[in-house]
C-alpha cells in the first residue's frame, strides 16, 4: 500500500457513514492492488467494528473479494458494472464507432473521454501500431488543464462553473499557460470554442501531439472529447488543420449518436468547480 496523507485522513473522519464504506473503493489502485483488514480500518476513520461491516458489505456486493495473507482486492461485480458502462453509456457507445473509424482513418491512437468528478477520464481508446507508451487509456483519469482531451472540454463549461475552477486553481491554470488572470483565461478558452478544437504538443507527454474536439448532449451541454494523439515527428505542422477537421467531423457524428443513445439514457452535463 502507499501512504495516506494526514488531510485525507482527517476528511474521512468528517465523512458520512456511506461516504466513508464507498471510500475504502477508491483505495485500491494500480499502485496499491491489494489492502489488509488492518490497513483498512487505520484508514477508514472509524471504529474496528465499523470498518468490519463495512468490508462485509462491500464483499457481499461483489466489489471487494478477499486474496491470500489477509487482503482485499476489488472484487467481480466491478468487471460486471465495466461491460454494462461499455454497454450502455451513451459516450462510451454513441462515441467509440466514430472514435475507432477516426483512429482507422489517420493512423493515430483514438481517445474517447469524459468529464467526471473535476477530472478528464478516458473511456475508450484505439491504440495505433507504434504508439508512445504512457497514453491516456481506460480508466485513467487526468487534470482539466493540461492537454487537448481535457482543454477542449474545459473551455466548452459553463461559466460559472469556470469562474468556480479559476478561483480554486488559478496558480494551476497561470502554470498551464491558459491564464495569470480572469480576463486572460476567458480569452484563451473563447479561442478554443471558436476554433472548435485543441491542439496541444507535448503538454502531458513529451514529444507527444494531441487534437481533440468536444462532444455534447441534446441540450448543449459538454460531456466529453474525442480527438488524437500521435508522436509529434510523425505529423509535420502543415497536416494539423487538416487533422483537426477530421477530429471535429468525428466528433460531430458522434455527438448525432450520442443524442440517438440518449432517448434511452440521458446523460446530463457534468457539474464541476
Amino acid at each position: 500500500m502507499t501512504g495516506i496523507s494526514s488531510k485525507t485522513l482527517e476528511a474521512r473522519r468528517g465523512a458520512s457513514s456511506l461516504e466513508k464504506m464507498l471510500g475504502l473503493l477508491d483505495l485500491f489502485t494500480t499502485a496499491s492492488p491489494a489492502w489488509s483488514t488492518e490497513e483498512l480500518i487505520r484508514v477508514s476513520g472509524t471504529s474496528r467494528s465499523t470498518c468490519y461491516r463495512y468490508i462485509k458489505a462491500l464483499q457481499a456486493a461483489g466489489l471487494l473479494t478477499p486474496v491470500a495473507g489477509g487482503a482485499w482486492m476489488l472484487g467481480p461485480r466491478v468487471i460486471e458494472l465495466d461491460r454494462t458502462m461499455r454497454l450502455c453509456d451513451p459516450v462510451t457507445a454513441g462515441g467509440y464507432p466514430s472514435m475507432q473509424r477516426l483512429a482507422a482513418q489517420t493512423g493515430h491512437t483514438g481517445l474517447l473521454c469524459l468529464l467526471f468528478s473535476g477530472t478528464v477520464m478516458c473511456v475508450a481508446d484505439a491504440r495505433a501500431p507504434g504508439a508512445p507508451a504512457g497514453l491516456f487509456s481506460r480508466g485513467q483519469r487526468r487534470p482539466l488543464f493540461n492537454g487537448a482531451a481535457s482543454k477542449v472540454i474545459l473551455a466548452h463549461l459553463p461559466p460559472h462553473q469556470l469562474r468556480a475552477i479559476f478561483a480554486r486553481h488559478r496558480g494551476t491554470i497561470a502554470a498551464a499557460g491558459l491564464g495569470g488572470d480572469w480576463e486572460s483565461f476567458r480569452h484563451t478558452l473563447r479561442t478554443i470554442r471558436e476554433a472548435g478544437h485543441s491542439i496541444t504538443q507535448s503538454e502531458f507527454l513529451p514529444g507527444v501531439l494531441g487534437i481533440a474536439a468536444p462532444l455534447f448532449n441534446a441540450e448543449g451541454g459538454v460531456l466529453g472529447s474525442l480527438g488524437i494523439a500521435a508522436r509529434i515527428e510523425e505529423v509535420p505542422e502543415s497536416a494539423h488543420a487538416g487533422l483537426a477537421e477530421r477530429v471535429a467531423q468525428a466528433a460531430r457524428e458522434a455527438c448525432a449518436r450520442i443524442a440517438e443513445e440518449a432517448q434511452v439514457a440521458a446523460r446530463p452535463a457534468r457539474a464541476v468547480g
